[in-house]
């Protein structure tokens, strides 16, 4: 719609010899559908009123021979905005465009790029806790906005596999006489708090741990089999809850599986004179002169001869080049980790290892009603289980019904609730997470958007047939209804330009209201005027198209009966 509308308008700008005229949504939709802003740009190069640049313009979109098809109205605004307010018949053309073409015609890249996303990164020997939700589900959402726009994505979940905390459950295991075979999953629950709260107090203890850690890293077999063991358990309850989710990856690599590559990117890095001696560890400088703030060098390997999470993740970095050839590799991780992607992409790119772009997607937190990261009333951060059961029981409690759907049904409720509640929110920003307000039907909530779905799904069910589409609108909630469906572009361009699925939840949420608004006011069954009749059940049927593949995007399924 964008691109038509602008192809149209520097058609007509081009005989006064105005270019790169840009169109948007009005932000007084009383007024216009459209507007341009352009007169102020061109009042200045060609040293002239915005007022007579915009009365040209529009005299000269006024005498184009397609005008009347496009549009209803074209008018200038003083001080210098083109109002541009769209006619039922290219309205209309536009949405049967929008039906009959896949993906409803969004515009397809010429040479599809290849996007590794590295999303979930959850450390092994621990339970998924709330805060491990958020990448999970921002990356999944992600992924599935850039395969809809095209793209080759490949997804690897990156455990966290190769620091510290697997010396000290190691230690832990061997501390209480622990046979592997009889480990269990509730052990490692047990061990890994236990046992870093020993090292933040014991000193010795710590430096065991590290030692044990060092030598995991460098190839130790006795230790390898702890870590098999430890990984097996601890990933296959991750995997659990991720399916619960229904978040899925094509790699399920951890930091161990870069081990093999470290020495290769060390020899790189050496070979380029980027590592440099400070006090006896390996460091490579990354600050450059327009820094607003000092960033201090990346620590590739410690004095006592261990790699960290920037020797890892450098390594990790060459080999999905030397696996994939990637265009971009995005990173969805905690904001809080932004210094750290700074060091390890500026290595990465000076020392070559890549020819890929790099993206650090942070997130914010999900913060309780006080504000401070979600607690349980009992004060403990939730385990993402603990979450699941107790989002099902507050929804159950909403009202009777809901205690008589199906176990299916019910966790793709649930679902809905965590994953709108999250997914509302630009992905940078720290949101409140309210169960009870999110699990509501009314509001913007995820069982709102599929109340809505369920709603429509169930008049198109009863009056199953083909329908077309005439060269109507009927009123005022007919039309918004229609000219939201036709923004559906910008939205998915948005999300995936800017890599943020709130663009998606916002427009559904936009569209639901809109669509609960013309149903309110427009009767439909029963209704005796067949043309009328089969044109708003043609516009129910694809936005109920809309809904239902935009709420895959964000990983929402729809349940049978609401």
């Amino acid at each position: 719609m964008i691109e038509k509308l602008e192809e149209i308008l520097n058609q007509a700008g081009k005989s006064l010899g105005y270019q790169d005229l840009h169109v948007i949504p009005s932000n007084r939709p009383e007024l216009c559908d459209y507007q341009c802003d352009a007169c102020f740009r061109l009042a200045k190069e060609y040293h002239q009123s915005p007022v007579v640049i915009g009365e040209k313009l529009v005299d000269a979109i006024n005498r184009l021979e397609e005008k009347d098809f496009y549009f209803k109205e074209v008018s200038f605004v003083a001080p210098g905005f083109v109002n541009l307010t769209l006619s039922d018949a290219f309205i209309n053309q536009t949405l049967r465009d929008m039906n009959d073409q896949d993906h409803f015609g969004l515009k397809r890249p010429d040479k599809p790029e290849t996007f590794v996303i590295d999303y979930g990164g959850a450390n092994i020997a621990k339970p998924l806790h709330v805060g491990h939700m958020r990448p999970a589900i921002v990356g999944e959402s992600i992924k599935r906005i850039i395969n809809y726009m095209g793209h080759k994505t490949i997804s690897d979940v990156h455990f966290g596999d190769f620091g510290l905390q697997i010396g000290q459950v190691i230690y832990g295991i061997q501390q209480r006489n622990l046979k592997l075979d009889d480990l269990t999953l509730q052990d490692l629950e047990e061990i890994y708090p236990a046992m870093s709260a020993r090292c933040k107090e014991d000193d010795e203890v710590r430096a065991i741990c590290a030692e044990i850690t060092k030598e995991l890293q460098e190839g130790n077999e006795e230790y390898y089999k702890y870590y098999e063991k430890i990984k097996k358990l601890s990933s296959d309850d991750i995997k659990r809850i991720y399916k619960y989710l229904d978040v899925d990856f094509d790699l399920w690599y951890g930091e161990m599986d870069a081990r093999s590559y470290i020495p290769k990117v060390e020899e790189i890095l050496e070979e380029k004179g980027l590592l440099e001696d400070s006090d006896g560890a390996k460091v490579v400088h990354v600050s450059e002169e327009n820094d607003a703030k000092e960033i201090p060098p990346l620590i590739y390997k410690k004095s006592n001869g261990a790699y960290l999470y920037g020797s890892t993740d450098m390594a990790t970095i060459y080999q999905r080049e030397q696996d994939f050839h990637p265009d971009y590799i995005l990173y969805v991780t905690d904001l809080r980790q932004s210094l750290h992607f700074t060091q390890v992409f500026r290595a990465s790119l000076k020392s070559g290892i890549t020819d890929a772009k790099l993206e650090h997607l942070g997130f914010g937190t999900i913060n309780g009603m006080d504000g401070k990261p979600y607690k349980t009333r009992s004060g403990h951060t939730p385990k993402l289980d603990e979450l699941f059961k107790e989002t099902e029981e507050i929804f159950i409690s909403k009202k009777e019904d809901n205690k008589a759907m199906s176990t299916t049904d019910r966790k793709k409720v649930v679902n809905a609730i965590l994953k709108f509640a999250d997914l509302q929110n630009s992905r940078e920003k720290d949101y409140i997470f309210d169960i009870n307000k999110f699990s509501s039907v009314v509001g913007k909530t995820g069982p709102y958007i599929l109340y809505t779905y369920l709603r429509i799904h169930r008049i198109l069910k009863s009056e199953d047939k083909m329908y077309n589409l005439s060269n109507m609108v009927y009123n005022e909630e007919d039309r918004n209804l229609r000219l939201k469906l036709i923004m559906l572009e910008r939205a998915i361009h948005s999300a995936f330009t800017e890599r943020k699925p709130h663009y998606i939840a916002d427009y559904l949420y936009q569209l639901s209201l809109l669509t609960n608004t013309f149903y309110q006011n427009n009767h439909i069954l029963g209704l005796e005027d067949e043309v009328k009749k089969e044109d708003w059940l043609y516009i129910l049927n694809l936005t109920s198209k809309i809904l239902r593949e935009m709420l895959d995007l964000i990983m929402i399924s729809i349940p049978e009966f609401m």
